[in-house]
């Protein structure tokens, strides 16, 4: 029996938590891989800690390395350079971490032949899965993004005062961060805030009251109105002094903020992180696809919510199942919709799927931060599995 009335939570961290520098630098290599060659393959885990960035992985492309694992002149370079420029915009010129002169070590390699030779496309053999595993899309009518709202009012938080910080407006803030925010459900529909909650790094020399001062305004813009009432509880830097913050406070490592990613525990999560990943990689590419077809079925009014499941095998191309999930809102059968919306994507295969999103682009690093759902799908294709276009077929369907 569904509930009519309970409490949720979710939280975000900005774009300079420790956990989610890793996973900018991690898609800034992607992009920079897929810019010299669409075809590129690439797995990059980041480290960074005190001073020092560690990048590691499999990788495979032309204009990138060849067959015998040797750099192509100058990209090594390019490597660094990319990612000092990200850590830059991220904000990030302390003592303890600053993109001038961390330590970098880039321990990239070949890909394995054993996995390429599974992946690859050959003969009558079509290009399959680059790992097995399950993904989760859902979407949800509670925001006009079709997200959870307590997860998007999070994000929404921190991407404001982010840009205040950045565009110098805010000078006391610093780029660490994370917000949770609570939220009082009734008949299935988010009502009011029982509970704020922001800690961000901070010059040295304000307080926590200082630091409310700045973000409550802000904060103030981000919720409905009707959602903060005089029992919301506010709780800013509850722990004090946040000066020492990001790499230097706490190591960060690409694929951490799994749940920030995707739905901020409002759905099931497979347990596969995106950051880092080309998109042959089913974690990313299928987890793209399901939030879209979710998306569209809620945006074409089948459901109040929709969570779609995808399983698959490594160096198999067809999905092992596909299963709809409309939680007692749907006004249609998702039988038919597990019949129908595959087809609306060339069946859901690898190769399928990048070829309907268009996903073979350098437009990964922008998804590293305050989630890659819910984002507005961008002109060069970049959060292309947020548009809505399957909607009108899938009112014809029915």
């Amino acid at each position: 029996m569904a509930r009519s009335s309970y409490l949720f939570t979710s939280e975000s961290v900005s774009e300079g938590h420790p956990d989610k520098v890793a996973d900018q630098i991690s898609d800034t290599v992607v992009d920079l891989f897929l810019s010299r060659d669409p075809e590129a393959r690439i797995a990059c885990e980041t480290l960074c800690t005190t001073n020092r960035v560690v990048i590691a992985g499999e990788i495979r492309g032309n204009g990138i390395m060849d067959t015998a694992g040797k750099w192509t002149p100058g990209i090594e370079e390019q490597i660094e350079k990319d990612i000092r420029a990200i850590v830059k915009e991220i904000g990030y010129d302390q003592e303890g971490f600053s993109w001038k002169n961390f330590e970098f070590a880039n321990y990239l390699h070949g890909q394995s032949a054993d996995i390429a030779v599974g992946v690859d496309a050959a003969g009558n053999k079509d290009e399959g899965a680059g790992d097995q595993g399950i993904m989760f899309g859902y979407a949800t009518n509670e925001t006009p993004e079709l997200m959870p709202a307590t997860l998007q009012y999070s994000h929404n938080i921190l991407s404001v005062l982010a840009e205040a910080r950045k565009s110098g407006k805010e000078k006391g803030l610093e780029p660490d961060a994370k917000s949770q925010v609570t939220l009082v459900y009734e008949n299935g529909k988010p009502v009011r805030a029982t509970s704020i909650v922001l800690s961000t790094q901070h010059k040295e020399g304000l307080s926590s009251k200082d630091i409310e001062a700045i973000v409550r305004p802000y904060i103030l813009k981000v919720l409905p109105a009707s959602f903060v009432t005089a029992e919301t509880e506010w709780h800013v830097n509850p722990t004090g002094n946040f000066v020492i913050g990001g790499p230097d406070g706490d190591t960060g490592l690409t694929g951490r903020k799994i749940i920030v990613d995707t739905y901020g525990g409002a759905a099931p999560h497979g347990g596969g992180a995106f950051s880092g990943k080309d998109p042959t990689k089913v974690d990313r590419s299928a987890a793209y696809i399901a939030r879209y077809l979710a998306k569209n079925v809620v945006a074409a009014g089948l459901s109040d919510k929709c969570t779609i499941q995808l399983g698959y095998a490594i160096g198999v191309s067809k999905p092992l199942s596909f299963y709809v999930d409309l939680h007692e809102t749907g006004k249609v059968d998702p039988a038919k919709l597990e019949k129908i919306l595959p087809e609306l994507v060339g069946g859901a295969s690898p190769r399928a799927i990048r070829e309907h999103l268009k996903l073979n682009r350098p437009i990964y690093a922008r998804t590293a931060s305050y989630g890659h759902f819910g984002r507005t799908a961008e002109a060069d294709g970049g959060f292309s599995w947020e548009k809505t276009d399957l909607v009108s077929e899938l009112k014809g369907a029915f």
